[in-house]
């Protein structure tokens, strides 16, 4: 079995829906998605080292591709109405911890410079009952390093384009939905490798 098949089946036990490999030119990076996080303001925005304008963004992306050429995409289904309850942050927890857990595989397959990102902030999904961020004190580390990852938003990826590419429909459905009990939703991560 090939390493990507390796990887791919891991996504799958650590969580994952549906994972799919994709390539560098497959991802889209779209500096105005990245903006969507400044304007209108994210309410995360700059409250975790994950979030921008903590992070490198498009550009910084853009450079990692070069050099990672491929990845793993994966994504979660969950009813939507679980996107919009108290549920919401174990779906992103689980996000989180199947994307750094891939990272993880990928490194230990020799892909050492893996590197996982997710949706949602890690400050919400992790940290929410402390004040604030600790990795962004002065010399602060992340409590959660084994599992927080920095989200896909700041760098401005096109998830709707990945989804296409991988053959996947994108289910959104917006809070106020009058058929939210009933629909699917998505949750997506991307793990960049060599």
């Amino acid at each position: 079995m090939s390493e990507l098949s390796v990887l791919l089946q891991s996504a799958r036990k650590l969580g994952a829906s549906e994972a799919a490999v994709v390539t560098a030119a497959d991802i889209v990076v779209d500096d105005s998605l990245a903006e969507r996080c400044r304007e209108p303001r994210c309410e995360d925005y700059g409250l975790a080292k994950s979030c921008p304008p903590h992070v490198g963004g498009p550009a910084a992306f853009r450079r990692l591709l070069e050099l990672l050429p491929r990845a793993i995409l994966f994504k979660i289904d969950v009813p939507a109405e679980v996107l919009y309850s108290s549920e919401s942050r174990e779906v992103f927890q689980l996000l989180h911890e199947v994307a750094s857990g891939i990272e993880r595989a990928a490194a230990e397959m020799g892909f050492s410079g893996a590197r996982a990102f997710a949706g949602g902030s890690c400050r919400k999904i992790f940290c929410r009952e402390h004040r604030e961020c600790q990795a962004l004190g002065e010399g602060g580390a992340c409590r959660h390093p084994q599992h927080a990852r920095p989200s896909m938003s700041g760098f401005g990826i096109d998830v709707a384009r990945l989804f296409t590419v991988a053959g996947w429909e994108m289910n959104w459905v917006a809070r106020h939905s009058k058929d939210i009990s009933t629909r699917m939703a998505n949750v997506c991560g991307l793990v960049l490798i060599g």
